[in-house]
């Protein structure tokens, strides 16, 4: 958590500048459309982005629906990883996030001025709604990030179980499911060190309604995951091939 800290620390003056800026946004909608706001955001993760001496490349963007929307469902290893596939997202983006989280200082205002979606998992008729409000607003064509983990326990660049009923929005709107792979994303915060990080993101191919429409939530997540996963295990199997190993010792 030292890079975080750090960065909060001198980007201090920039911090309050960009969330001030991101209030009077969401309070101005009639003058600010989603684009507007997606830029601003983008500006203020690429600050963040280059105090915290982090860098992402992406892979795989020419693949992404050109029209309408779709869900990006990808693993989650931590903090920085809806930042991450924000920053290289060209096309304006909104993320699902558990609620208790949302609310954070900063996190709250960020939230709010990429229309993110709040879901909490101890009710079910709310987390009914926002699975509605999903579906509603990919239909009109907007896109989403979900991470169907749910939650990471600093576990790397490995997968946790998938949660069905997070695909049940994309069912219900008939949209693209867009997999993403983000690799080496924990490195940013799961370790005490100001070193520079390089993370990635993959966007893999896309899979259709047609191609999911007969198959159950359970199915599909797990078609997903595999998807993912086999990424990651290539990934992995590269970096033991050419013998680069992470140089950051674990607190």
């Amino acid at each position: 958590m030292l890079r975080f800290y750090y960065v909060i620390f001198i980007s201090f003056p920039f911090i309050i500048y960009y969330i001030t800026k991101a209030v009077y946004y969401y309070r101005h909608d009639e003058q600010y459309d989603e684009e507007q706001c997606y830029d601003l955001a983008q500006k203020l993760i690429e600050r963040f982005k280059k105090n915290a001496r982090i860098r992402t490349i992406s892979y795989g963007q020419q693949q992404l629906p050109k029209e309408g929307g779709y869900i990006m469902y990808s693993n989650h290893q931590g903090k920085y990883d809806a930042l991450g596939i924000i920053s290289v997202h060209e096309k304006p983006c909104s993320v699902i996030m558990d609620s208790e989280r949302s609310k954070m200082p900063l996190v709250d205002q960020f939230m709010d001025l990429i229309r993110g979606v709040r879901l909490d998992r101890n009710d079910i008729k709310q987390q009914y709604e926002a699975s509605l409000e999903i579906a509603q607003g990919a239909e009109k064509g907007r896109r989403y990030i979900y991470f169907p983990e749910g939650k990471y326990e600093r576990n790397g660049n490995k997968l946790q179980d998938f949660r069905a009923g997070s695909f049940r929005c994309a069912k219900q709107a008939k949209v693209p499911i867009v997999p993403v792979a983000i690799y080496d994303s924990h490195l940013v915060f799961d370790f005490n060190s100001l070193r520079k990080v390089t993370t990635q993101v993959y966007f893999l191919d896309p899979i259709y309604f047609e191609e999911y429409a007969q198959k159950t939530t359970k199915e599909i997540s797990i078609m997903v995951k595999e998807r993912i996963e086999e990424k990651l295990q290539y990934l992995e199997e590269r970096r033991r091939k050419l013998g680069l190993n992470k140089s950051f010792k674990k607190i």
